[in-house]
């Protein structure tokens, strides 16, 4: 008798769960940070950027700029040198200086650990108040970034491409003790094995699990043949 899969996306969820806290026993948040303020920052410079970027530009960032006053009191200009390779440096400064302005000013320059709190900061919304609860204040939280929608969707969790409808699916199949957790396994898992465009699911521990194990390598989208000048 052939494995069959788990009825439904709760049942999904389950063993999906089950299988990611044996594979990947102890994950960690891949922004290096020493403080909430760190990893609050760290998460507004990892829009559209790796985090691997990140950490090679947040060092150089946070010793020109070690706590809120300094950042909220930072020339934009400098800032934007430093932050550049990140892409989107411009708005990204922007956010960082505003944000660290309204820590300032409504919190003491102390970073919130409530979700109502932090998502009035300015550049801060659901997804990194939930990195930085779940993070920094072990609040639980489930952060819905690139790698969180994919699998979620690959595995028929949701049906849903927008974050905010995507973590509440999640949220009401996942204990919430297992959040913050589970997203981090999420994102771990979709960048070592279920990629993008190549699924890895010959090695992928959840391929008999998951609905669209089928689906295989993702061929590579041919390149555009250049358009003749006219």
């Amino acid at each position: 008798m052939g494995y069959r899969l788990p009825a439904g996306a709760a049942g999904r969820a389950s063993v999906v769960v089950d299988l990611l806290v044996i594979e990947y026993p102890h994950p960690e948040c891949a922004l290096v940070h020493a403080s909430a303020l760190q990893l609050l920052i760290a998460t507004i410079l990892s829009a559209q950027c790796t985090d691997e970027r990140v950490n090679m530009v947040t060092p150089h960032l946070f010793a020109r700029y070690p706590t809120a006053a300094d950042l909220a009191g930072a020339d934009p200009a400098v800032m934007e040198d430093i932050i550049r390779s990140t892409g989107f440096f411009r708005a990204k400064t922007r956010a960082i200086i505003a944000a660290s302005q309204d820590l300032i000013r409504r919190h003491g320059g102390e970073v919130p650990s409530t979700m109502e709190e932090l998502v009035t900061l300015t550049g801060v919304g659901r997804k990194t108040a939930n990195v930085v609860l779940g993070v920094a204040f072990g609040v639980p939280g489930l952060p819905v970034d690139t790698h969180v929608t994919r699998l979620s969707n690959r595995l028929r969790l949701t049906a849903h491409r927008d974050p905010v409808k995507i973590e509440t699916d999640l949220c009401r199949l996942v204990a919430k003790e297992e959040w913050t957790n589970f997203s981090l396994r999420l994102i771990t898992h979709g960048r070592q094995v279920c990629l993008a465009r190549r699924p890895a699911c010959n090695r992928c521990v959840l391929s008999e699990t998951c609905p669209s194990a089928e689906l295989g390598a993702v061929p590579a989208a041919r390149p555009r043949t250049a358009k003749r000048s006219r």
